[in-house]
């Protein structure tokens, strides 16, 4: 077999000796075509407590080089030239090379073994999507521009000159990342071709500001958009924009404030609290005529701007002949309200969709965190006792205040909102403040609280944990709305440089806006209500700093909602998800960490009327809308707070002795062996009320390994629950009912009305024995022969006397079981 033609040439021999004199013999200048274009950081792995960025080949994980990018401008990738030694054949470096291609935008990708080259055209206006060229037979510059341009279907000069305006270039050799330009480019083009509405959805830490910056610049200067408008809803967002990205705007720049309207600036500023109010003759922005702006930049757009409901809303209807551009970190959003209790519920339409449309580009968590540009996260979940089964007052039990407790179960739901448990708080800042001592005591920490209350009292509990917080008041501090000394402390807290404050608690004002680089610990001690709340406190902890040895960043979860907003196609999956048990140490092992198998918020001060400013830290976070009514509060110091995790061993699917949470291991198997059938919970719920009769699915259930008796032991105080509920609350986080109360349930429907006396009598005791034991003993038959059964006669005399023959009386069993299930407003089940 012959050598190869170029068999003792390296791969970057290829390239200079081969592709790079073909270039330019077709007429490609030097300033047309880059080499070893680094488009990721490379992947962070996390082993242990301990994180390294990976530098090897970018098939293993480290950094993506294109070996060339071909562009029109600086700021237009064409095409994508991917090399290979001689050894291989022309096409070998194709997938690589269409993966940048499709990364960056361009519409073409080559590959070279120094022979010739493949060429795939993704524009689709060829005859053939790939082909082979010789060497000497590469498209010049005017061909590929001019395909590109058809494409594009761009055939005026005036969306020319916005495709060909430069980005700012500040000297620094800065250039907007990779998925930062390709945002920046998309949002051009769909202004070139008179889009009026759109969104760009980009996880927290990507850059979003210095994307919407070089937007407004290109616009601006090829002066498509005269008069820009950026909007936002926290004053340290609108500050950190003037100061840093949009700098280069200088004089022409303004922020709006003092309930003044200037007009003789060209890009604007502000607030939302900053120009409306409830007042319509204090709506600063209707001192400004409707046509004013060309172009308004919505920022973080999630928090209710476009909500129809919205005040907020009405700056965009005002100014609606501006194109306008929304940006948020969250993929989807749904509209909110609150229930009778005060409750947010989330429910369609998405109205950031509905108002701005389909985003135009999204840049995920998940792609952020393979690219190495965001940090990758662990997961520690932690149950307490009371969050695992509840919390019931015993009777005429009173709280500290001396108010008697409403007799009823309180939940996860409703701790630090409706019922304080002071040893509950005591027992979360132990656990945080384990896991700091044993990682990393000086690490930046936000523990995310239910409301300014809860973050005071989560405030005083760390304090009293921590030694050095005793000489140092600045080591734990409360920066939340109504806290003016807290909120000084929140520039320090965010300063990479300055180790103190270490651990801040708030409610929502760390929620949004706020750039914490260096955060390694975020704790959720709060009930989250929505997705789109719980990405952006989650992004807190996604910045990464090398300089300070933030790499990843961990979420200990003593809520559940790691589980409820689990969103892995946005998201990506944690490195680990750990659940300890009660005598296991707060840090996961080492070999659970390998990733070997992979390769703020401010009022609106300065604005003149702190009446017009809607306070982002109180307990809604709709965007203007009124806060819930008042809540019953009950605050008890004398009830003990532990784990509520109980380990068991069981036996895997392999034969393998484990051990694990029992109830991991519930939910897993139930999953894996009942769930397989029923995509969604409600399925599984009709698989269980349509059973005629329960103990069937309880076989089901023992025949995989979960036996009811070990369940009810592994789950302190459920001896109460049916099963149904047990099983729903364990693996579904369901609030649960005890047996009496769906007994009570049946007799308030007046379920036995359509019997005879002796046959109600009957079914009263079945529904008693129900609610002292449970399901399966009404379905055995030999209950019948059991006091108080044996007063009404003989089984027999039973069923064939009393309720007319064996199938009468099963038909009435099933009835009664049909109505044990049926659901009301009180219970999913």
């Amino acid at each position: 077999m012959p050598q190869a033609k170029y068999a003792d040439y390296s791969e970057r021999d290829i390239c200079t000796k081969l592709i790079t004199p073909a270039l330019l013999a077709a007429g490609w200048t030097q300033e047309q075509f880059r080499e070893e274009v680094k488009l990721t950081a490379g992947r962070v792995v996390v082993r242990g407590n301990k994180a390294t960025r990976l530098e090897g080949r970018d098939e293993e994980g480290g950094p993506k080089f294109a070996d060339y990018m071909l562009y029109a401008n600086p700021q237009t990738p064409l095409a994508s030239i991917e090399a290979k030694r001689n050894k291989y054949p022309v096409g070998h470096g194709m997938q690589q090379g269409l993966g940048y291609a499709e990364r960056v935008d361009a519409p073409f990708a080559f590959s070279s073994n120094g022979d010739g080259f493949l060429m795939h055209d993704r524009t689709g206006l060829g005859e053939v999507i790939e082909r082979e060229i010789g060497l000497d037979e590469f498209p010049t510059y005017e061909e590929l521009w001019a395909k590109y341009l058809q494409w594009k279907g761009w055939d005026t000069e005036e969306s020319l000159s916005l495709i060909q305006q430069p980005n700012h270039d500040d000297g620094s050799g800065r250039e907007p990342r990779y998925y930062q330009q390709v945002a920046i480019n998309r949002a051009i083009e769909a202004v070139a071709k008179g889009q009026d509405r759109m969104m760009l959805v980009m996880a927290t830490g990507t850059g979003k500001t210095y994307t919407a910056f070089q937007i407004i610049w290109r616009l601006w200067k090829a002066k498509a958009k005269k008069r820009i408008l950026f909007l936002a809803d926290r004053n340290i967002l609108v500050d950190q924009t003037m100061l840093q990205d949009f700098a280069p705007f200088g004089d022409v720049m303004h922020k709006i404030q003092n309930r003044e309207a200037k007009k003789n600036y060209e890009i604007y500023l502000s607030l939302y609290q900053a120009v409306t109010g409830n007042d319509e003759t204090k709506q600063i922005f209707r001192q400004f005529p409707p046509d004013f702006f060309d172009l308004i930049i919505v920022d973080e757009c999630h928090r209710g701007s476009a909500n129809e409901d919205s005040a907020w809303r009405t700056i965009l209807e005002y100014f609606g002949s501006a194109t306008q551009i929304g940006l948020t970190a969250t993929p989807k959003e749904k509209a909110a309200e609150r229930d009778d209790e005060g409750k947010r519920q989330v429910h369609d339409p998405e109205f950031n969709y509905k108002y701005f449309g389909e985003p135009i580009y999204t840049y995920s968590l998940k792609q952020g965190i393979e690219d190495g540009f965001l940090a990758p996260y662990k997961v520690i979940r932690i149950v307490s006792d009371v969050d695992a089964i509840g919390f019931r007052p015993t009777p005429g039990q009173t709280d500290r205040a001396g108010q008697v407790i409403e007799d009823r179960e309180f939940f996860s739901t409703d701790f630090d909102r409706q019922m304080v448990l002071t040893k509950r708080t005591e027992f979360v800042a132990r656990k945080v403040w384990q896991y700091m001592q044993a990682t990393d005591p000086m690490s930046k920490t936000i523990i995310f609280c239910d409301d300014q209350p809860h973050a005071e009292r989560m405030r005083q509990a760390m304090v009293n944990l921590i030694p050095e917080a005793a000489s140092n008041r600045r080591y734990v501090v409360r920066i939340t709305g109504d806290d003016r000394e807290g909120k000084d402390q929140l520039g320090y807290f965010i300063d990479p440089d300055e180790p103190y404050p270490v651990v801040a608690t708030t409610s929502k004002l760390l929620t949004t806006g706020v750039d914490a680089k260096t955060c390694k610990l975020i704790v959720l001690d709060q009930t989250i209500n929505s997705m789109t709340e719980f990405k952006q406190i989650v992004g807190r902890g996604t910045r990464i700093n090398e300089d300070h040895d933030k790499l990843f960043f961990t979420i200990m979860d003593f809520k559940g909602a790691t589980r409820l907003f689990a969103d892995p196609d946005f998201d990506g999956e944690p490195v680990t998800i750990y659940e300890p048990g009660p005598d296991d140490d707060i840090v996961p092992p080492d070999d659970e960490d390998s990733d070997e198998d992979e390769t703020e918020d401010d009022t609106d001060e300065g604005d003149g009327e702190a009446d017009d400013s809607d306070d982002p830290d109180d307990d809604d976070d709709t965007g203007g809308d009124p806060p819930p009514p008042p809540r019953q509060r009950y605050v008890v110091d004398d009830h003990d707070v532990g784990d509520g995790i109980t380990q068991t061993r069981y036996l895997d699917g392999s034969g393998q002795l484990r051990t694990t949470e029992y109830r991991v291991h519930l939910r897993d198997e139930i999953k894996r062996c009942l769930l397989h059938e029923y995509a969604q919970l409600e399925d599984f719920i009709s698989r269980w009320t349509s059973a005629q009769r329960k103990r069937a699915v309880l076989t089901e259930l023992a025949d995989v390994g979960i036996q009811m008796d070990s369940l009810y032991e592994a789950v302190p105080g459920s001896a109460e629950m049916d099963v149904l509920d047990l099983l729903l609350h364990i693996v579904w986080d369901q609030k649960p009912l005890t047996r009496r109360e769906r007994a009570d349930r049946v007799r308030k429907r007046n379920y036995f009305a359509k019997y005879g006396d002796d046959a109600r009598a009957v079914l009263e005791a079945l529904l008693d024995k129900y609610a002292e034991n449970g399901i399966v003993d009404i379905e055995d038959a030999k209950i019948l022969e059991l006091p108080p059964f044996t007063g009404f006669g003989t089984k027999t005399q039973i069923r064939r006397e009393i309720f007319g023959g064996n199938d009468e009386y099963s038909a009435a069993l099933t009835d009664l079981e049909k109505a044990l299930y049926e659901p009301d407003d009180s219970t999913a089940a």
